[in-house]
């Protein structure tokens, strides 16, 4: 669950994606792929590398702080590779609108995959 944005300039809110792993690295290829297209705005492309950003700092945060995810799984019963990636509207709008996705990813991602 997310807090809601605050009001001030420069609050998102970021809606966590549980992800296994073999659907990070589909993400991750997606986005790469469509960071190399020159016809991507500037501001789309930022979104984009915000995502990639985000595939690394779930990584990490679940390195860190295993316990949270951990939790989370055991009452889930979801594998231990799945990991929350947490995106904001624009990222997941530019993902959607700009990425070839396997369709259960995509799925997952508009909020139609468990």
């Amino acid at each position: 669950m997310s807090v809601l944005p605050s009001g001030d300039t420069g609050s998102e809110v970021l809606v966590p994606h549980w992800l296994a792993s073999p659907e990070r690295v589909q993400l991750a290829a997606a986005v790469r792929s469509a960071l190399g297209d020159p016809a991507v705005h500037p501001v789309a492309h930022i979104h984009l590398q915000n995502v990639l950003t985000e595939l690394h700092v779930a990584a990490a945060r679940d390195a860190v702080w295993p316990a949270s995810a951990a939790r989370v799984r055991l009452a889930t019963g979801w594998d231990a590779d799945v990991l929350p990636v947490r995106l904001s509207a624009a990222e997941l709008t530019a993902v959607l609108a700009l990425c070839p996705l396997p369709d259960g990813l995509r799925a997952r991602l508009s909020g139609g995959g468990a």
